[in-house]
């Protein structure tokens, strides 16, 4: 319990410090070590109480007892097909379109940085990025909301996710289809809202805002 309050901790410090060096690079140019930082955050207070605490947290390894393993736990093989196959598929769309974003973006601006001194690395992340989130969240939105919908795929595999077990399993056990139905309906219309919202607050965020 009180580990995983640091660590929640630890989260909020990355997220205010983060938005710290955002301002102060606004207000004076300097760029703070941010990557650096927020990694030292985000492992030295979990590691520093977790040895302080004395191991709270252990791994437990399954043990044969009886006529089964007990203990441990288990990521059965459709779970991994399914994480596997939809990952590659909207890895390849979000790849495409983080790639068009990059290059909708001027090359004037990365002559113009590299005239200015600054390094590719800087110019990538000071420059480009900036402007060529404008064209990629839009359909990286659409992304998300297909990746959600075709988890539901997870029925091929022999993975019982909610499209088998509410929208099968249940309506077999009940005889209520259309109820069944509806709420499996309400279940990816809440995911894909939620998604939907999300992503539309963070798009008007880093919009480009006119005077």
């Amino acid at each position: 319990m009180i580990l995983g309050a640091i660590f929640v901790l630890s989260l909020i410090g990355i997220w205010a410090f983060r938005r710290y060096a955002r301002k102060r690079q606004e207000q004076t140019g300097d760029i703070l070590p941010v990557f650096w930082v927020s990694l030292g955050l985000f492992i030295v207070p979990v590691t520093l109480f977790y040895f302080v605490l004395g191991h709270p947290v252990t791994l437990e390894y399954p043990e044969l007892g009886g006529f089964n393993f007990q203990g441990g736990l288990q990521v059965r093989n459709s779970l991994i097909a399914l994480w596997f196959a939809l990952s590659l598929y909207t890895g390849a769309f979000i790849a495409e379109i983080v790639r068009a974003g990059i290059l909708a973006v001027s090359k004037g601006q990365t002559e113009a940085a590299f005239a200015l001194g600054l390094r590719p690395n800087r110019t990538m992340n000071l420059v480009i990025l900036p402007q060529a989130m404008r064209v990629i969240i839009p359909p990286l939105i659409s992304q998300f909301l297909n990746l959600t919908k075709n988890s539901s795929l997870a029925i091929a595999v022999g993975y019982m996710d909610v499209r088998a077990t509410l929208g099968g399993i249940t309506i077999n056990q009940t005889g209520r289809e259309l109820e069944g139905m509806l709420l499996l309906g309400l279940f990816y219309l809440t995911a894909s809202l939620m998604i939907s919202s999300v992503m539309n607050i963070y798009n008007n965020r880093i919009k480009l805002k006119e005077r």
